[in-house]
């Protein structure tokens, strides 16, 4: 709006000059010194600054998805399964079979190293704390329910680094009418409110003569625009827009979760970890590490997603409105690899929705079928550990890798193996599934 008004924008530079001095002085540290900036790099030299201390000097292409292209992405079943060596979930490292729910504690340990120092990376053991606050709330209609929308902001605690701020944005929305705390799902998205309540008519009346005011205070020859144009509004009634529909013809999706009475959080994945490389030294990776660029064990921007949504479902364990036993987290794409990676390291969810997840998400890294392991150490090695590109290394002063030497992998038979899980156990699957 401000682009339509240019003296509106004049205000509000002005302003936020004051405000960036303003916080300028606050960033200060308690002894009265300046931190020290963030290193700034571009994807480019973040990823070569990675590979130097991988000792990698050249890198696989991934596949391409154009089909004439000399590495075009296989989809042929007869060629893709060329690493048979997959990790069995219930064998130890040592070749030990797992027996008794002992033993499977151990395996766990194990499965979760590898993940963490050679795939997503390791969650910094002192990870700062996240305070929240609802910053406004709205009464609004998601279909035919009416809802209450809450903008909560977690602000991540930079006293240790005030160069770098970090604030959560989640938008929750639960039936207005709910007699009791009702299952939330949390899901990968831009934190906006839904279907913002419009002002009525009389209120829009009253903010055009305002909006008039100010221009003709700001420049008096309007005065006479405005005149030759009385019926003219600045702001006009929002028009209703009709739903768009499921490809089933369904509803939306937000629709029919307030009409069968459950809430929905959106978390904005932008808020906790820039989706490239540059934003490395940002964010909350680089606010931990104090804006210089990390190290090849530590979190990718996966995890530091993941660690955002266990934030927020902190956050939602505090509001009454919610039953956050019955939290779920969804995403799809690079949302629906963070969104089982959130599921994976933190048990307190109690579902996961996965979509399209691809490579980094559900399917296995040694299946030659669409995407590769060398799609995430190229172009999208930020989503992951450093350590992770040395899978899709061709040189580097530890010869060359590929994904059958990676320590695990995503399991094709997780049905059967959580079977024999539970019968190992010799108790019920949820049981089990504490132990």
């Amino acid at each position: 709006m401000l682009n339509r008004f240019p003296a509106l924008a004049v205000v509000f530079f002005y302003t936020g000059i004051v405000l960036t001095i303003a916080r300028h002085s606050e960033a200060q540290a308690e002894d009265g010194t300046v931190p020290k900036s963030p290193v700034t790099f571009t994807d480019e030299q973040d990823q070569q600054n990675m590979m130097q201390q991988l000792g990698i000097r050249a890198l696989r292409r991934g596949p391409s998805g154009n089909e004439s292209a000399p590495n075009h992405a296989n989809y042929d079943e007869s060629k893709a399964n060329p690493f048979p060596n997959i990790p069995d979930a219930l064998t130890l490292n040592n070749g030990q079979k797992v027996t008794t729910p002992e033993v499977w504690r151990k395996r766990r340990a194990e499965i979760i190293e590898g993940f963490e120092c050679c795939v997503y990376g390791r969650v910094p053991k002192n990870s700062p704390k996240v305070t929240w606050t609802v910053a406004r709330a709205d009464q609004e209609r998601i279909g035919f329910t009416p809802v209450i929308a809450k903008e909560v902001i977690g602000h991540v605690d930079n006293t240790d680094y005030p160069a770098i701020n970090v604030n959560i944005h989640m938008i929750l929305v639960t039936p207005a009418n709910a007699s009791k705390p009702l299952p939330v799902l949390m899901m990968f998205a831009p934190a906006e409110f839904p279907a913002p309540n419009q002002p009525s008519s009389d209120q829009l009346s009253r903010i055009n003569g305002a909006f008039k005011a100010l221009l003709i205070q700001q420049d008096p020859s309007l005065k006479e625009v405005f005149q030759q144009h009385p019926a003219y509004e600045i702001e006009l009634p929002r028009p209703f827009q009709f739903p768009q529909l499921n490809a089933d013809g369904d509803p939306p999706n937000t629709w029919e979760l307030a009409s069968d009475s459950w809430g929905f959080a959106l978390i904005d994945p932008a808020s906790i970890q820039a989706d490239n490389g540059a934003g490395l030294t940002r964010g909350i990776i680089g606010l931990v590490n104090h804006g210089q660029p990390r190290k090849p064990d530590e979190w990718g921007a996966l995890r530091a997603w993941a660690w955002g949504a266990g934030r927020a479902l902190d956050y939602l364990d505090t509001d009454s409105a919610v039953d956050a036993k019955h939290v779920g987290i969804e995403g799809v794409s690079r949302y629906g690899k963070a969104a089982l990676v959130t599921m994976a390291f933190d048990q307190r969810f109690a579902a996961v929705l996965v979509g399209s997840s691809g490579k980094g998400g559900a399917t296995l890294l040694r299946r030659n079928f669409g995407e590769a392991v060398e799609s995430l150490t190229g172009g999208e090695y930020y989503w992951m550990a450093g350590n992770f590109m040395k899978y899709g290394a061709s040189d580097a002063t530890f010869g060359s890798k590929n994904a059958s030497d990676l320590p695990v992998d995503f399991y094709r038979r997780a049905t059967q193996a959580w079977a024999e899980a539970c019968s190992i156990a010799a108790a019920s699957c949820s049981q089990a599934q504490e132990t």
